[in-house]
């Protein structure tokens, strides 16, 4: 595998050219025209711009990477995460045209991206799940009896897709008719499928994901853990290896099961098979991400393997060269990710241009980053700037790390999470580790960051007026002589 064209764009085309360059392969980037300033770009031994920027005219379209791929004669298609990573029919397409896809093959990606069939997967591996529907719904008063017999409250969920589209929490009965409508609406516009299953909703529950590796030869290994709970809208924004809550044995259990799921569905590259968990720490399944996830770094940190690098080593055919009781967490890693949002606002998106763009540098300190100072924040997509990322000997030394780090990160030009993820981390239910996926809606006030954004700038206007004072009192005028 000499040259892997990247299917993506901004921080994570970026982090899989460090890692191709390292193991001595060319890449090739693939970008829009809103994207051409992007340092991927540059930093792309070639690059082909591919379409205007939305991404239905570019990112997603299929037919002009495989163009591309073909002119640039590349032996391997990496699709990052987003876009197209979960797309079986790129996967196909791409061994069809014959290409090597760094990823999973196009049967375990349709079958996991399925809910209900990943649910039917993960009966038969012996995996825990949430009571709830083996097949599509679509009769409203099926799924009422349903939701009345596993009892009060339900969740509703889109058979396909993710990210929270599709999705309604209903707690009472006379809600149901109309959040179902709700939902199979939504999951049609999203997906283009309108199925729909119906589940126990589990209150106040834990987001506890386990990273897998594995190979065409059939092996699989666990690498451990990761807390996301911290998340607004169903999405993720902060997450850190290991969990605070898991123990050594909780750790195997699920790392076994997490295995044996991929086993199953006859899995290889790297995925990750994501849970939920009670206040008992009874875990279910909740489905498998067939791809990379956003949060790998703080595996990585905590384990010293680049999943990049063996996603690409597994699409060549090498084996997994390590043993499952050799994985083991080293310290403790956090992840926050910088958005371009507004936490005073409801997390709106926020674009514009970085007019001041300055990432902290420092030991222990990792910033996956697709944009630089100068560059304008585009409504096209994803509206993430960045990955900060720090490792510490304990989870104490790496909060702390993660604090120092965010007052260093100046950004000016749009609004940001960094003010959220300096009150989040700061939190005393963040510290103890008893956080849950309702953190946003139990602790976080807009009103907070509001009235702390204005002592910040009234304490900034005191400095500058004594600054000012200052050299206003000392300036004497020079005296000229004849």
């Amino acid at each position: 595998m000499k040259k892997i064209l990247i299917a993506n764009r901004g921080e994570i085309a970026s982090r899989i050219m460090r890692t191709a360059s390292k193991m001595g392969i060319r890449t090739v980037a693939v970008f829009s025209g809103a994207d051409r300033k992007m340092p991927f770009v540059r930093e792309a031994d070639e690059a082909v711009c591919i379409g205007p920027a939305p991404s239905n005219q570019s990112y997603l379209d299929i037919d002009k990477i495989i163009k591309v791929a073909k002119s640039k004669k590349v032996d391997a298609i990496h699709p990052g995460y987003g876009f197209l990573s979960e797309n079986a029919s790129f996967s196909a397409a791409v061994q069809e045209a014959g290409f090597t896809f760094i990823g999973p093959g196009p049967e375990a990606i349709e079958m996991m991206g399925d809910k209900l069939a990943a649910r039917e997967v993960a009966e038969k591996a012996g995996v825990p799940l949430v009571p709830g529907t083996k097949s599509a719904v679509t009769d409203p008063e099926e799924a009422m009896k349903f939701a009345i017999e596993i009892g009060f409250p339900v969740i509703i969920k889109a058979a396909a897709g993710g990210g929270g589209k599709g999705m309604r929490i209903v707690k009472e009965k006379g809600e149901f008719a109309s959040q179902m409508k709700r939902a199979t609406s939504e999951a049609l516009n999203a997906f283009g499928n309108g199925a729909v299953f119906v589940e126990k909703y589990i209150e106040n529950p834990k987001h506890i994901e386990i990273q897998i590796l594995a190979d065409k030869n059939g092996k699989a290994i666990s690498l451990l853990e990761r807390e996301c709970s911290v998340q607004r809208r169903h999405q993720k924004v902060i997450e850190e290896a290991p969990s605070p809550i898991v123990d050594t044995e909780l750790r195997r259990r699920m790392g076994d099961d997490a295995v044996r799921l991929a086993e199953i569905c006859g899995y290889e590259s790297a995925g990750t098979v994501e849970f939920i968990m009670d206040e008992e720490k009874k875990y279910y399944f909740l489905e498998m991400n067939t791809r990379l996830q956003v949060e790998h770094p703080v595996t990585e940190l905590i384990t010293g393997i680049d999943l990049v690098a063996w996603q690409i080593r597994i699409a060549r055919g090498e084996m997994l060269d390590m043993k499952q009781h050799e994985i083991k967490p080293f310290g403790h890693s956090i992840e926050l990710r910088v958005y371009a949002e507004d936490p005073t606002n409801d997390f709106l998106p926020s674009t514009g241009t970085l007019s001041l763009y300055q990432p902290p540098k420092g030991e222990n300190i990792r910033v996956d980053d697709g944009y630089e100072q100068g560059l304008e924040v585009p409504v096209y997509y994803d509206p993430m700037l960045s990955k900060l990322i720090v490792w510490g000997k304990n989870r104490d030394e790496a909060i702390a790390q993660m604090l120092k780090a965010i007052s260093e990160y100046m950004v000016e030009g749009v609004a940001t999470t960094l003010p959220f993820g300096k009150f989040a981390i700061d939190h005393p239910a963040f510290r103890d580790g008893t956080f849950t996926t309702k953190f946003v809606e139990q602790y976080f006030r807009q009103e907070k960051l509001i009235e702390a954004n204005k002592s910040r700038a009234f304490a900034a206007a005191l400095i500058g007026l004594h600054h000012y004072t200052k050299t206003v009192n000392t300036y004497r005028p020079i005296k000229r002589t004849n």
